[in-house]
């Protein structure tokens, strides 16, 4: 189902730079009425106010602390659309002795942290018609690089939850995306030593934004992730967006 974000009041995770700075910029210039701005410093977003003035709400929201994502749900009440872009990159291998710290730290925002917002924003998207649910979650969900092997499997975990959300959610008539760049560039990009072929984040921004348009479920938005789109696109559809039941 085709979804238009103009007039919408959106809530963006890690907002105050890379992936969620470009998101709230394009969100607003493609019509939405106001943008929750979710960092965990306020003073973060202040540049983001100078330039939007009242269309920005900064909201306090650390993804590694439940707490402070049901109170953000009690807060933004009005949110229509909830984009949760944040999250945390080690560069460990599988065989490095810090694999499984690694893990445990990715695992904490980028898997449970995704769960507790879907937990605390789905009955605030519920009340307020539906709406929209956008997890960022990476081609590494998808294909394992070794050199951050913690990582992408935590973004496999996130792929998973990302599945089931669209199916239970469904029945409240949200719509899920599941947004799956590849190298762009930002801060984690660098550090992961991605500089030299990333690009632009508004290529993300564009990419969510034409799925809502045509109703995808799915969204590969730069070279590298339509590569891996593109070979995937058959299992996609014919295994992952049906309704399949157990035994």
């Amino acid at each position: 189902m085709a979804y238009d974000i103009i007039n919408k009041t959106v809530l963006v995770t890690g907002a105050n730079r890379g992936i969620g700075k470009v998101l709230v910029e394009s969100f607003l210039e493609h019509g939405a009425a106001k943008v929750y701005a979710a960092v965990r410093r306020l003073d973060s977003v202040a540049p983001l106010i100078e330039q939007y003035g009242d269309k920005i709400v900064p909201i306090q929201i650390d993804l590694s602390d439940s707490t402070s994502i049901l109170a953000a749900a009690q807060t933004a009440t009005d949110v229509e659309v909830v984009v949760n872009n944040a999250g945390v990159l080690k560069t460990s291998t599988a065989l490095d002795e810090d694999a499984i710290a690694s893990l445990k730290f990715e695992m904490d925002v980028n898997v449970y942290g995704l769960i507790t917002m879907a937990q605390a924003f789905a009955p605030v998207l519920k009340a307020n018609g539906g709406g929209v649910f956008a997890q960022l979650n990476s081609v590494v969900s998808m294909k394992t690089f070794s050199n951050f092997a913690t990582y992408s499997a935590s973004k496999a975990a996130a792929y998973s939850i990302t599945q089931a959300l669209r199916e239970l959610l469904s029945e409240q008539g949200t719509t899920v995306l599941s947004v799956h760049p590849g190298p762009i560039a930002t801060d984690m990009g660098d550090a992961a030593g991605l500089g030299e072929i990333a690009e632009s984040p508004t290529l993300v921004a564009e990419g969510m934004i034409n799925a809502l348009q045509a109703g995808e479920f799915h969204v590969f938005p730069d070279t590298m992730a339509r590569q891996i789109g593109g070979a995937y696109q058959s299992f996609a559809k014919n295994v992952v967006e049906v309704t399949m039941t157990e035994g």
